[in-house]
């Protein structure tokens, strides 16, 4: 197998995370967004929406992070990232989508305006309006996640899934990104016990110095 990935990303550390956490053999192909690497006809051929991360598994070939996460655990017949039980693995799903349908469009915003524009050269600042609506929309989110997250543990379960690493991964960029997380207690409790897992230590991104 092999991962083509972009590390800072945390779209690229989801599968990232789960290939490590199960141990799983893999090559790692580092696509390069910052020299447009992800435009490149080779890689298009594999990716046609030109953008990471992907898999190719023999003559497989899938992308989208959280397809790519649900594969991998097939790879392991002990997992728990992903439960075989309907029910919870519904639940985890839910959590994905809930992540790429708001939460991470809501983190992402203040990822590019506070972070991403910087360290790939742009010198027109943040735009204060996207700055204002990617704050609401952070906060709107994270007290679902919040709340959610009250009186547990982990989001689905007793033991960490998919859910938790698709949610969590953007918040690992809480400070440079200027998420407003501080009030949430839960969220912080939370993402305090994903910080402690190996995988999770093993796949941080170096955090960019920003002013």
């Amino acid at each position: 197998m092999k991962l083509y990935v972009f590390p800072p990303s945390p779209n690229a550390r989801k599968p990232m995370f789960v290939a490590h956490h199960l141990g799983l053999e893999h090559d790692t192909e580092i696509v390069d967004l910052s020299s447009s690497a992800q435009h490149a006809a080779d890689y298009a051929k594999l990716n046609p929406n030109e953008m990471m991360p992907t898999l190719v598994d023999g003559d497989f070939v899938l992308w989208e992070s959280n397809a790519i996460s649900q594969y991998l655990c097939s790879k392991s017949a002990s997992q728990t990232l992903f439960p075989s039980d309907p029910k919870s693995q519904a639940d985890v799903n839910r959590w994905q989508c809930w992540e790429l349908a708001h939460w991470a469009p809501a983190c992402g915003s203040l990822v590019f305006e506070n972070m991403v524009k910087a360290l790939f050269g742009d010198t027109s600042g943040p735009d204060p309006e996207k700055v204002k609506a990617g704050e609401q929309q952070v906060h709107k989110y994270a007290a679902v996640l919040n709340q959610s997250l009250a009186g547990r543990q982990w989001l689905v379960g007793d033991e960490v899934t998919l859910a938790d690493i698709s949610t969590g991964v953007f918040v690992t960029f809480a400070a440079p990104a200027r998420l407003p997380l501080d009030g949430y207690a839960e969220i912080q409790r939370w993402y305090s016990q994903l910080e402690e897992i190996d995988a999770f230590k093993a796949t941080l991104p170096q955090m960019p110095a920003l002013e």
